[in-house]
Parts: structure tokens; sequence; C-alpha cells
């Protein structure tokens, strides 16, 4: 597996998100995430490369298997919106992607088989925009 890379602060909230999503029951739901946060580069926000998905990155992908291309936003659950295509980073595709790189093929196990993507394109990355709070 490669090297995905995570800002300081995207690792802290989600670590925490890990945490209570345990305590409420939803163990499930996050295993996949909490092995992606063991296996993560941490880096400061300002050192994250620019062609890595970040929380609240906008992603075109290419589905490898259907050849359909979607654009996505990585968001917390509390901001997803399936409408404006921002899907929570607990679902199979966002955790898939988070913390990999342009260029990058990806399989991911998810309910209905496995998912295959490329990443083809970082629309908009928050810390290369210096958006470092959001």
């Amino acid at each position: 597996m490669n090297t995905i890379y995570l800002t300081e602060k995207d690792y802290e909230r989600l670590h925490s998100l890990v945490q209570v999503q345990r305590q409420n029951g939803g163990a499930a739901a996050v295993n996949g995430l909490c092995q992606e946060l063991k296996r993560a580069k941490v880096v400061a926000s300002e050192e994250v490369p620019t062609d890595v998905v970040t929380m609240n990155s906008l992603v075109r992908l290419k589905d490898l298997t259907s050849g359909n291309v979607m654009e996505i936003t990585v968001v917390y659950p509390k901001d997803a919106d399936l409408a404006s295509r921002k899907i929570s980073v607990l679902a199979p595709v966002a955790t898939a992607i988070l913390g990999c790189k342009v260029g990058d093929d990806i399989e991911w196990p998810a309910p209905q088989g496995m998912l295959k993507y490329k990443i083809e394109e970082i629309l908009y990355q928050p810390e290369a925009a210096g958006d470092f709070y959001l």
C-alpha cells in the first residue's frame, strides 16, 4: 500500500470521530477509517503536498469499472449532502481516497463489491488554497 498523508488537524479530528463512533455503537462504520489513520503519515497543513486528497477537497474520480467520471467533496459526516456531492469520510469511496494522490488507483471493498477508482484531479484542496481552518 502507498503512503497516505493527513494533516495534523485532519488526523486529530478524524481520530476523535472514530472514538465517538465507537462509543455510540458505530464501530463497524469506522473500521476502514481507523486502518487508514494507522498507516497515515501526519504532516503540518502547510507541508501537505498539493496533489493529496485532504478533508474538504473537491476531487475528480474515474470509476475504473464503469468509466464514469464524478466529482465529490470529502467532508465530515455532519456536512454530508449527497445532492451537493459532499460525501462523508465514513462512506467507502471517501475513506478510500483520503490521503491519496492524483494519479493513484484505488481499490476498496464496499457492500456492493470492490470499488476501483483513479484520482484524476484535485479541483480544490483547502491547504493549497490557504484555507487551513476548515
